[in-house]
């Protein structure tokens, strides 16, 4: 019964943001809500779920649904997993902790990025046997992303997906204005900073000097030299699935392909990096068309509610990817904040498929939904 109960937090994600803005230090919220240079990325990825509109139909839907599907051997409840997200301690003291709990007790996979506040063996200890991938930027230091592949492959992360939009960090005035980067305080670098192959290099303890720690750190993130002729020492080193995160175009997700990776996560990283670049979901039918039939093509950016997911699966998402709204509700309410989003939109995306007259995600199409205004080419 609904009579006298009302949630702690609000029930409409697209609202969360602003809920949360209350929560998070001036800091934190400068990391976490803005994106690169004036936003528009950011205001092009919703604005193309604007565009696209579903198209109910009726007397064909069923009293159940099934959410369920696999991915490249990953059994999951519904077509949905968390988002890499670092330095998650700057929504909640819990950080990854929490939501990597909150994660598996729904089943739903968790996506363990780089760029952590906590590391693999802490993620793996609080996650138990649900299922986990491990989202990797590729160090400058080969013997560090060895450290990094081997650990993660002994912690229990099936999925390897490797981000490549973010060689370098993107022009985020909210950050710079303040000054801040919270890797140079040794926060967000946890698994640098328990890796044996980092530590081997520094020439005293991290305690002893943090700074040193911080400078080696920087040495080895940005690496814009990284290039296709890479990617097979991760084949040789990683014997689970690869994707790529960060494709936007078509020529891109050919040449994912044609290296032999096993899926893309089409991605303008929620609009944190190129500033004025196209909505992701502009470029996800396009990419579905070229290598859907050959590999796994995955989503994020923008996603907000459960009717965002049924139409990026719609428009041929296997399954979607979801950041910011986790860390809303991280930072309203730790764990419980993120099982409040999670649970959400599950129930949004299964009421907006019944009540669209589907039983299943798997039959939706790009007939399922209508293009209000078509963006230009």
């Amino acid at each position: 019964m609904f009579a006298d109960r009302t949630p702690d937090l609000t029930t409409d994600l697209a609202a969360l943001e602003d809920q949360a803005r209350a929560a998070l230090a001036p800091e934190a919220l400068g990391y976490v809500v803005p994106s690169a240079g004036s936003g528009a990325t950011a205001r092009a990825n919703r604005e193309a779920f604007d565009r696209w509109r579903i198209v109910p139909r009726v007397l064909r839907s069923g009293a159940r649904r099934d959410l369920s599907c696999e991915v490249l051997g990953t059994s999951m409840p519904a077509p949905l997993l968390i988002a890499p997200m670092g330095v998650q301690t700057l929504a909640h003291p819990d950080g990854e902790l929490a939501t990597v709990r909150a994660a598996a007790a729904l089943g739903v996979p968790y996506v363990h990025s780089t760029q952590a506040a906590h590391s693999f063996e802490q993620i793996a200890e609080a996650g138990g046997d649900a299922p986990r991938w491990y989202q990797l930027y590729w160090p400058t230091d080969r013997e560090v992303c060895l450290s990094f592949l081997e650990r993660a492959k002994a912690t229990g992360f099936s999925t390897l997906v490797l981000t490549l939009d973010t060689p370098m960090l993107g022009w985020r005035p909210a950050d710079l204005n303040r000054g801040f980067l919270p890797f140079l305080r040794n926060v967000g670098i946890a698994n640098y900073l328990t890796d044996p192959a980092f530590l081997a290099k520094l020439d005293k303890p991290v305690e002893e000097d943090p700074g040193a720690a911080a400078l080696h750190w920087a040495k080895m993130f940005p690496n814009p030299g990284l290039s296709w002729a890479d990617l097979p020492f991760l084949r040789e080193h990683w014997d689970g699935p690869i994707l790529l995160k960060g494709i936007n175009a078509v020529e891109d997700a050919r040449l994912a392909a044609d290296h032999g990776m096993d899926g893309v996560v089409v991605s303008n990283h929620g609009g944190r990096q190129v500033d004025g670049a196209i909505g992701a979901l502009d470029a996800l039918p396009a990419v579905a068309d070229a290598v859907g039939d050959r590999i796994a093509v995955l989503f994020d950016s923008g996603v907000r509610t459960g009717a965002d997911t049924f139409k990026a699966l719609a428009l041929g998402a296997r399954a979607v990817l979801l950041g910011r709204p986790v860390l809303y509700g991280l930072a309203l309410a730790g764990q419980e904040g993120v099982d409040h989003v999670l649970r959400c939109l599950l129930a949004e995306l299964d009421l907006t498929l019944a009540l669209s007259g589907y039983v299943s995600h798997r039959g939706l199409s790009r007939e399922s939904l209508a293009c209000a205004q078509r963006s230009a080419p």
